[in-house]
C-alpha cells in the first residue's frame, strides 16, 4: 500500500508541477504529509539530489523514493515522476498519427518548421564562433580538425563516438601538446 501512495504522490507531483525546483514545495508536502521523512532529512534529499549529475526533478523522486522505499521506492517514484510526460507523449503521438493528413495540422506545420531551422541555424552559428575563434583569431586547428571530421562521417561512415573521441584527441594534441591555436 505504501508503494502505491508513493506513486501516485509522484503522480501528483508530477502533474502538478513543472519540474526542477518547481517540484521541491509539493515534494515535501507530500513527504511531510505522508510521514516519510522530516523536514531535515527532505532537506538533505534536496541538496543530494542538487549536487549529483542529472534532472533535478528525477534525482529528487529517486532519492526520496528510495528513503521511502529502497530501491523499489525509488523506481516506483521516478516511474510515477515521468508517467505525465509518458502520458502527454502519448497522446500527442496519438493526435499526431489522427491530424497529420489534416490542412490545419499542415498548416500549422508550415509555420514551425522553418522556426525550428532557424533556432537550430542559430545554435550552429553561436557553437562555431565559440569553437572556431580564440579571441579575434580564426582558429585553423579547429577548422582542420572540424573538415577531417565531416570527411570521416560523410566518406568514411564513422560512428559518432569515434568522431567524438577522434575529435578529442586531435583536440589534445593540436592546441594541449602542441600549442597550436
Amino acid at each position: 500500500m505504501e508503494f502505491i501512495n508513493l506513486f501516485l504522490s509522484f503522480i501528483k507531483i508530477g502533474f502538478t508541477s513543472f519540474g526542477g525546483m518547481s517540484m521541491i514545495p509539493l515534494m515535501q508536502d507530500e513527504m511531510l504529509h505522508h510521514g516519510w521523512m522530516s523536514t531535515e532529512e527532505f532537506s538533505n534529499i534536496i541538496a543530494i539530489a542538487e549536487m549529483t549529475p542529472g534532472p533535478f526533478g528525477l534525482n529528487c523522486a529517486t532519492f526520496a523514493g528510495m528513503q521511502v522505499g529502497g530501491i523499489i521506492g525509488g523506481l516506483t517514484a521516478v516511474l510515477g515522476v515521468l508517467m505525465p510526460a509518458y502520458t502527454l507523449t502519448m497522446i500527442v503521438a496519438a493526435l499526431f498519427a489522427r491530424l497529420k493528413h489534416s490542412t490545419l495540422f499542415e498548416g500549422i506545420l508550415y509555420v514551425i518548421r522553418p522556426i525550428c531551422v532557424g533556432m537550430l541555424i542559430s545554435v550552429i552559428v553561436g557553437l562555431c564562433i565559440t569553437n572556431y575563434y580564440s579571441g579575434q583569431i580564426l582558429s585553423i586547428s579547429g577548422i582542420v580538425i572540424a573538415g577531417i571530421m565531416l570527411y570521416l562521417i560523410q566518406k568514411q561512415h564513422w560512428s559518432v563516438p569515434k568522431v567524438i573521441i577522434s575529435s578529442a584527441l586531435l583536440g589534445i594534441l593540436f592546441y594541449g601538446i602542441m600549442g597550436i591555436a
